[in-house]
Formats: structure tokens, C-alpha cells, sequence
């Protein structure tokens, strides 16, 4: 065949299944021809200009912005929501929505699932979500102490058992304090068998759900007195830390900032939420950044739900 009917003919099946909408297996009844040649000539058409394919975002995809910072970091998945407000709650309730919409399709039946207790972006998730009943025979795990101020307690205790009620899952609390006063009392209290129950699981999560913590806590967690001392948090910042995930530090490239802090904390290690089958982080605004950079760079989490400042902002920084 000429060269030129080569092209004609490239052509006519490009704008057949292209613009006409005609499946291959009719372009080949149609044209007789076979079909490894309609599929043959489809591809050197885009190779060679025939057919060019645009993809265009609406308003307020940033599919750009995910696809940056997923080749950046080599996350497996970055949701960048819009978010039309600098307001740090507001970019808040942002995430958090976005992360109900994640959840509808991640949950699975019969899975372990760990969810941190004071991450205000986790709390907007849940508050967001519509019951779905999609994980049945699941357990929802709280992965960091959940004991602390009465008046903020019962977020961590409604994140954890509004989670599972939703999924149609079974909640497993840890009814401990986050931050204990010292590691002889952390000892004692991961002997009890309510602390086992639900620390048994922490080797062996199928999905973990955590917020990014910047070294200055933030007001739940704050309000809820599983914080360190100002002169403790002093400490780390001299040390390079920048962000957490339950309460374990790291700097900004990631790297594990070791003290005697962490062996207070009771919660997932970061190398024990390193070994789920999926981490997804909620996190934003302009106090995070760091904190998420480090994350990212340090590969601890594997799916990153943000705002589009915040995007913009890692990957400039990048």
C-alpha cells in the first residue's frame, strides 16, 4: 500500500473511532480489515499528530497540581481540593469533605482500619461522611491515646466510633492518654489488656488514616493536654524537627527526630504505620507545610488529601 493511502486510510479509522464514536470491532466489520491493524494504525495516529488528545480540567480540578506533586514525591495518590478561602477552618472543612469522598470508594469489607484521635481534619471527614456500610466486618482502630481533657476527649471517642458506624465496622478504642508523664508509666499502661486489644492491630493495618501535625500543636490537640511542654517542644525545634504523625517527630526531609519524648507516646511508631497497605494523610494551610514536605520526602504516607494552596506551595518548594 502507497504511503499516502497509509495515511488516508489512518485517518478515515481515526476519525471513525475518534469523532464517530465507532467501536474497532465495527471499524473492522465495516472496513475489513483486521482488527490488530485498527489498533495498530489508532496508536501511530497519535504517534504521529494524526489525533491529538487534550484533557481539559474544569474550574477548580488541580489535576496539574496532583499530578506534580505525586511524580515529586512518588506518592501513590495526591487529592488536591479547591479551596476558596485562606481561613484555616475553613480549609479545614475543605480536606475533610474531600476525605469523605475518598472514604466512599477506599473501604473495603473486613479490613483494619487505624485512625489517629486528634486531627480536627479527620473529625471534619467523619462529620462529612454518609453512612455507606461499605466495610462490614471491619475494626476501626484508634492508633494514638485517646484519653485526655474531658471537654476534647469526646472528639477522639466520636471520630473513632462514628467511623465505624458509618462503614457498618466495629470501633476498638485505645482509652489511654496520647502523651504519658513518663515511659515507666507508658510501660504499665500498655500491659493492661483493653491497651492490648487494640494495639495488636497496629502491625498489621490494611488502611490508616492520620493527620500531619506541625510542631506547634493544634488546638484540639492542644485542648486535649497530650501535648509536650513548651521548653519539650523548644527541644525539638532545635533538633530539626518539623511535623508528626501520632506524636512521632521527624525533620524536613523525612528523617525520624529520636528523643525520649517518643517513648511517652502511646500510638503507632512511624515505622509501624510505614507497614500499612495504605497511609492517607488530611492535612493543609499554611502551618503545615513543612510538616507535609517532610512527610512526603520521608515517604511515610502514601496518599496526600490537601488544598490547593498548600499544593502549590510544596511543589514550589520542591
Amino acid at each position: 500500500m502507497a504511503q499516502s493511502d497509509k495515511i488516508r486510510l489512518m485517518t478515515k479509522i481515526a476519525r471513525m473511532y475518534y469523532t464517530q464514536g465507532i467501536s474497532q470491532t465495527e471499524i473492522t466489520e465495516r472496513l475489513n480489515v483486521h482488527q490488530s491493524t485498527v489498533s495498530r494504525l489508532l496508536k501511530r495516529a497519535l504517534e504521529s499528530g494524526i489525533v491529538r488528545i487534550s484533557v481539559t480540567a474544569p474550574g477548580g480540578v488541580h489535576a496539574d497540581l496532583e499530578e506534580a506533586i505525586e511524580s515529586r514525591f512518588g506518592l501513590r495518590e495526591a487529592v488536591v481540593v479547591d479551596s476558596v478561602s485562606n481561613n484555616e477552618a475553613q480549609i479545614v472543612r475543605d480536606i475533610g469533605s474531600a476525605g469523605a469522598s475518598f472514604m466512599e470508594l477506599a473501604v473495603r469489607p473486613d479490613q483494619v482500619i487505624g485512625i489517629s484521635s486528634w486531627s480536627l481534619s479527620l473529625l471534619e471527614m467523619t462529620n462529612a461522611m454518609h453512612p455507606a456500610k461499605t466495610g462490614s466486618g471491619s475494626k476501626v482502630v484508634q492508633i494514638l491515646g485517646g484519653l485526655g481533657n474531658p471537654g476534647a476527649q469526646i472528639h477522639a471517642t466520636h471520630l473513632t466510633q462514628r467511623l465505624a458506624h458509618l462503614i457498618g465496622g466495629e470501633a476498638v478504642l485505645l482509652p489511654v492518654p496520647g502523651v504519658t508523664s513518663s515511659a515507666e508509666a507508658k510501660e504499665v499502661l500498655l500491659q493492661e489488656s483493653y491497651v492490648r486489644a487494640a494495639t495488636k492491630h497496629f502491625e498489621a493495618m490494611d488502611l490508616v488514616l492520620v493527620g500531619i501535625g506541625a510542631v506547634e500543636p493544634s488546638r484540639l490537640l492542644a485542648s486535649s493536654g497530650n501535648v509536650f511542654s513548651s521548653q519539650e517542644l523548644s527541644q525539638l525545634r532545635k533538633q530539626g524537627a518539623a511535623g508528626d504523625l501520632c506524636l512521632q517527630f521527624f525533620d524536613s526531609e523525612g528523617v525520624p527526630v529520636h528523643t525520649e519524648l517518643s517513648e511517652r507516646v502511646i500510638g503507632m511508631s512511624l515505622q509501624q504505620i510505614k507497614k500499612a497497605k495504605r497511609v492517607v494523610a488530611l492535612a493543609g494551610g499554611k502551618r503545615k507545610v513543612e510538616a507535609i514536605r517532610g512527610a512526603l520526602r520521608g515517604q511515610w504516607i502514601d496518599v496526600l488529601i490537601t488544598d490547593s494552596w498548600t499544593a502549590k506551595a510544596i511543589v514550589n518548594r520542591a
